[in-house]
């Protein structure tokens, strides 16, 4: 099987688990009673920042997954996957900030596809960059998503109070409810 379709199968799979899982996250902090651990990697709150939750801890585990699966097939899997995340939380944001500064409204089924379609573009990325072969230094990808899972779980508990942060039903911010 070629390197390509081994890529393929494998971000087959990574689209499948992060769609799922995602949706899991969304609902997983209510249905836990509010527990804070689980809070620290799930969505606590509306806000945007903690929709990028979803998105960002399961591609963490299928990144580590993917790269212990790749490591001996494409030298530059972490790089290109660090760069797809960031990439698909940029367009989350972006799309979620100019669709309702446009319409000035916040419509669930538009968010949802706003969420498939960051994850595709993530996938279609990686497949399409991972043929390049170049190297990459490990360390500092890594060090990417450990600052990325480092802030996510400090800003659950002690987020800035802006609009990125902001519950947009309760006017209020983080895991304490602070307005």
């Amino acid at each position: 099987m070629s390197t390509q379709k081994k890529i393929f199968k494998l971000e087959l799979f990574n689209t499948l688990f992060i769609l799922i899982t995602g949706v899991i996250l969304h609902f997983l902090y209510e249905w836990s009673n509010n527990n804070p651990f689980i809070g620290t990697f799930s969505a606590i709150n509306e806000s945007t920042w903690e929709h990028l939750k979803l998105l960002f801890f399961p591609m963490f585990i299928t990144t580590i997954i993917g790269y212990i699966y790749s490591k001996k097939i494409v030298s530059n899997y972490l790089c290109v996957k660090t760069k797809a995340l960031l990439l698909s939380l940029s367009f989350i944001v972006v799309f979620f900030y100019t669709y309702t500064g446009i319409i000035r409204a916040n419509f669930g089924f538009i968010n949802i596809g706003s969420f498939i379609m960051a994850i595709l573009l993530e996938e279609f990325y990686t497949i399409k960059s991972v043929s390049n072969y170049l190297d990459c230094n490990t360390i500092f990808w890594v060090g990417i998503w450990i600052i990325l899972a480092i802030l996510f779980i400090i800003f659950t508990f002690y987020p800035p109070h802006i609009g990125l942060f902001k519950d947009p039903i309760t006017n209020s911010f983080g895991i304490y409810n602070k307005k």
